[in-house]
């Protein structure tokens, strides 16, 4: 175990990742790793890329390798991963990889678990984003409802409701009972002063002779034909 191990993984790896796959030094490399972007995920942008940096202590890979994560040089951020804040959680997620592979050539496995690590902290960032948002239009898609839905009919409400309606119609029987009474009233006012009684009528030249009573009932006289007694 030793040199001629990592030798013999870097060669496997160089077949592997042909591509991929950059010197930093004779015990040293870095694997780029495109990362997959969640289907889902509203923001459209072009996938990561991440560095995982493998350093070969010289009893490797009876001891852990050193591991380090990276983003390339000016690379766009994106949304769902920053791999400086993320870095602490990323190797955290290649521990158990590396127990399990202790004594063996692990750098492929090791690859495989942070993309997967990686892309699944992207996914669960963008499904709660997409929760968040599903939350939002539910909440406004009840609020708009809410305004075309009446108040639920139980008996409750509706002998409320029956106790309004009968109130609004006897208030309007009241109002047009008033309305009629004072129209009669005045109705039967301006008749009156119409009305004048015969010696009114007389009085105001407003008749001719016979042609009008008294206010008792009696034919009025007229003034020719009355005598002067003695």
């Amino acid at each position: 175990m030793g040199r001629e191990d990592q030798i013999e993984e870097r060669e496997v790896l160089d077949s592997i990742f042909p591509d991929e796959i950059t010197d930093i030094s004779e015990t040293s490399y870095k694997v780029s790793i495109t990362l997959e972007t969640p289907p889902h995920d509203p923001e459209e942008s072009e996938p990561p890329v991440i560095y995982l940096e493998v350093s070969y202590p010289d009893e490797y890979p009876d001891v852990a390798p050193e591991l380090n994560i990276s983003a390339p040089p000016n690379a766009p951020r994106y949304p769902r991963l920053d791999v400086y804040e993320d870095r602490d959680q990323l190797l955290q997620s290649l521990q158990e990889p590396i127990e399990e592979n202790m004594g063996m050539a692990m750098v492929f496995t090791l690859v495989s678990a942070l993309k997967e690590s990686a892309e699944d902290l992207m996914v669960e960032r963008a499904n709660a984003v997409q929760v968040e948002r599903e939350q939002v239009a539910a909440k406004l898609e009840a609020e708009e409802n809410a305004k075309f839905q009446g108040t639920p009919v139980n008996r409750e409400t509706f002998l409320t409701w029956m106790a309004g309606f009968q109130k609004e119609i006897k208030d309007e029987e009241l109002r047009l009972k008033e309305e009629k009474e004072a129209e009669d009233k005045k109705k039967k006012a301006t008749k009156e002063e119409k009305k004048l009684t015969g010696r009114q009528l007389w009085e105001r030249g407003l008749a001719s002779k016979g042609d009008y009573d008294d206010e008792d009932g009696v034919d009025a006289i007229p003034v020719d034909k009355l005598k002067i007694a003695a």
